[in-house]
């Protein structure tokens, strides 16, 4: 560990034949980390060349006064890269009619909102825009891109890190270091309500309208309680 500190501050230092080495000795994480991306569309040699600009932003920031290892700093940052240029590529192909659902939606919850001094409910939605309780849901989704727990949540030094999510394969050991390290240390921020919401929607997997359900609230209250907790995980990973 320790020679492994001090090689990355001869990197750091500027140093190009220990930066390639590190870089070079570390690939298998990016091999490990595409694999579970394996399936979805993507050319796994495009996300491998992706998921490397992450480990070179590790080598390259990876504070060595951080009592962690230096897998569990570059894990994250190689998820981030991969996962945003996935998002990049899929977020833009929102189909116009969703779009268009978002504004009716946005306008006819501002609009009830003034009226009946409180947050509408889903059925008033949908009698004020003539939608389906599926096309409200949809179009509340659609605004925003803080809907999932791999949305970054802040910056160290010029480097990008993200709130890990879930991890569906319970062997990924270096999954289950980054779920402990981030998710614990957050999670700390949130009151009793706001952790019992996100594991309902992140751990337990329920959709919006079963959350309003166990929580005895409406589907609304909890797209907006969601996308502020989010926030203010995203700020709390930014301090």
């Amino acid at each position: 560990m320790e020679n492994l500190l001090h090689l990355i501050v001869q990197a750091q230092a500027g140093d190009k034949q220990i930066r390639d080495t590190l870089i070079e000795e570390n690939l298998g994480l990016v091999h490990h980390i595409v694999k579970r991306y394996a399936g979805r569309g993507y050319d796994n040699e495009e996300l491998f060349q992706i998921g490397c600009i992450g480990l070179i932003k590790a080598v390259d920031h990876f504070d060595t006064s951080y009592d962690v290892k230096f897998s569990t700093y570059a894990v994250p940052l190689i998820m981030g890269e991969i996962r945003r240029f996935m998002r990049d590529n899929t977020m833009l192909k929102m189909p116009r009619s969703v779009k268009e659902n978002a504004w009716k939606v946005s306008s006819a919850r501002e609009e009830l909102a003034k009226m009946l001094g409180r947050e509408p409910t889903i059925d008033e939605i949908m009698y004020h825009t003539k939608l389906t309780e599926e096309e409200i849901i949809l179009a509340l989704d659609a605004p925003t891109e803080v809907e999932s727990l791999s949305k970054p949540i802040g910056m160290k030094d010029g480097s990008e890190l993200t709130l890990a999510e879930k991890l569906p394969d319970r062997s990924d050991e270096e999954g289950k270091i980054v779920s402990s390290l981030f998710l614990e240390q957050l999670l700390q921020y949130l009151s009793e309500d706001e952790r019992y919401l996100i594991r309902l929607r992140y751990f337990d997997n329920k959709t919006q309208s079963e959350t309003a359900k166990y929580m005895g609230i409406t589907q609304v209250q909890v797209s907006r309680r969601e996308k502020k907790i989010l926030h203010k995980l995203w700020e709390k990973g930014n301090m």
